[in-house]
């Protein structure tokens, strides 16, 4: 996944912005994240990495899935989850 990338896809929130929220913000947990953009709030597929960006000593360094099948992923996420 790059930088400007949705990690968020419900309110369209890029990774960027969520690696730069938690260098700024430091905020303590997961939940505080909604203060960026709404991320984690919609369906929840991104919470999993919301989590893992937060626990990492640098989060721009975690690898994520490409776009493309972090998207399809979320898809099936949606479908088991309606």
């Amino acid at each position: 996944m790059k930088d400007d990338d949705e990690l968020c896809i419900c309110f369209h929130v890029s990774r960027r912005k969520v690696v730069q929220y938690i260098r700024v913000e430091k905020p303590s947990r997961v939940s505080q994240l909604s203060q960026c953009f709404g991320a984690g709030t919609g369906c929840g597929w991104c919470r999993p990495y919301l989590k893992q960006l937060m626990q990492q000593e640098r989060p721009e360094s975690l690898e994520l899935p490409n776009a493309e099948a972090y998207a399809s992923r979320r898809i099936e996420y949606r479908q088991q989850h309606p």
